[in-house]
């Protein structure tokens, strides 16, 4: 088993993969924004809080140094969530925010790869698993900003798996679509919805008929974890009920 570090841990999908990877027997490292609280979580896993604003790469090597003295072992799993959403149109939406969504997704997901890498190489190999999403790959009217970091994430993954790889480190990402999270609500303000109503919506267009839960997306991310799966380089899992590969 292995120290497992998550981040965007205080949302509704990285709350539930911290969950499965601490049911799967390894030792969690919760982060999250400094202002956002994982205490709770941490104290029902038993886990390590983490906390730091992954666009700053120094205060994401101090709490990855923090991480590993407290745990007594280098990270050998991580699981990069952390992610700011923001939905405009491409004409109205801020530059400053705009950026702060590629700063996060983006910027962050690079800047924990990089701090987790070392401890991996001397630990002899590791697992990271990139969360990336369906608009990354087909983009999304109204969500530019996220669209392009996660593209962005999912070539991330295709390029560190190559040059990491030698180094015994698998690197993957996940393309989930739409996930019936708190953010769903979010969306749905913002394409003037219900929460219901947008989720029907969404599921009208999934062949599988509904939108995923966060324990199922949790479930395919503790898939490309395993590290039982050496040869699972540089991938990229459509958990999305089937709504990007079955498109005509």
């Amino acid at each position: 088993m292995a120290v497992a570090l998550v981040t965007g841990a205080a949302g509704g999908l990285g709350t539930a993969v911290a969950r499965r990877l601490a049911a799967d027997g390894h030792r969690v490292a919760l982060n999250d924004q400094p202002d956002r609280d994982v205490g709770g979580l941490v104290r029902e896993l038993g886990g390590i809080a983490a906390p730091a604003d992954v666009r700053d790469p120094d205060a994401v090597a101090e709490m990855v140094a923090k991480v590993e003295r407290l745990a007594g072992a280098h990270v050998g799993i991580l699981v990069a969530g952390a992610t700011h959403l923001t939905t405009a149109p491409f004409a109205e939406h801020d530059l400053d925010d705009w950026w702060r969504v590629i700063d996060t997704d983006l910027g962050g997901t690079f800047a924990c790869a990089q701090a987790v890498m070392p401890g991996m190489v001397e630990r002899g190999g590791g697992r990271m698993v990139l969360v990336a999403s369906e608009g990354g790959l087909i983009g999304s009217a109204g969500a530019t900003a996220c669209s392009a970091a996660k593209a962005g994430i999912i070539t991330l993954a295709k390029s560190l798996g190559r040059e990491l790889a030698p180094l015994g480190i698998a690197v993957n990402a996940i393309a989930p679509s739409v996930i019936d999270t708190p953010r769903l609500a979010v969306r749905a303000e913002a394409a003037g919805m219900t929460a219901e109503e947008f989720r029907a919506r969404q599921a009208a267009r999934v062949p599988l008929g509904r939108v995923a839960t966060p324990a199922e997306i949790a479930s395919a991310v503790a898939f490309l974890a395993d590290e039982r799966l050496p040869t699972l380089v540089g991938q990229i899992l459509h958990a999305d009920g089937g709504s990007t590969r079955s498109r005509a």
